[in-house]
């Protein structure tokens, strides 16, 4: 499975983006999905995740009520709505996802997000 993230870039506080994720490949195996980032010097966190038929979703309580994640099977494509930015949300985000064959995980490249004050 091959991730592609897009959509980060450069934003003031209190704006918003929206991230993509597409998948390609093996696509079937694809089970749960998510969102991270890492911001310099920090370890990499979980944001945000959803089941494979976007039934189910559980965000980070830094994102509750910011952000929102979803999912198009259509397009193989998830999306992170990111609303009310914070200078703190800066960091650069990546896509993940859970599938059912080895390696039983994928990641993306990343894209950055940067929130200016």
């Amino acid at each position: 499975v091959l991730l592609v993230e897009s959509g980060g870039g450069l934003v003031q506080a209190g704006g918003s983006l929206r991230l993509s994720c597409a998948a390609s490949g093996s696509t079937f195996s694809i089970n749960a999905m998510g969102w991270y980032r890492q911001a310099p010097g920090k370890q990499r966190e979980l944001v945000a995740t959803l089941t494979s038929r976007g039934s189910s979703t559980n965000y980070a309580d830094f994102v509750k009520g910011r952000f929102t994640i979803s999912r198009d099977n259509g397009k193989n494509t998830m999306y992170l709505q990111m609303n009310s930015l914070k200078p703190e949300d800066t960091a650069v985000y990546y896509c993940n996802a859970l599938i059912t064959i080895r390696p039983f995980s994928a990641w993306g490249q990343g894209t950055q997000v940067t929130v200016s004050s």
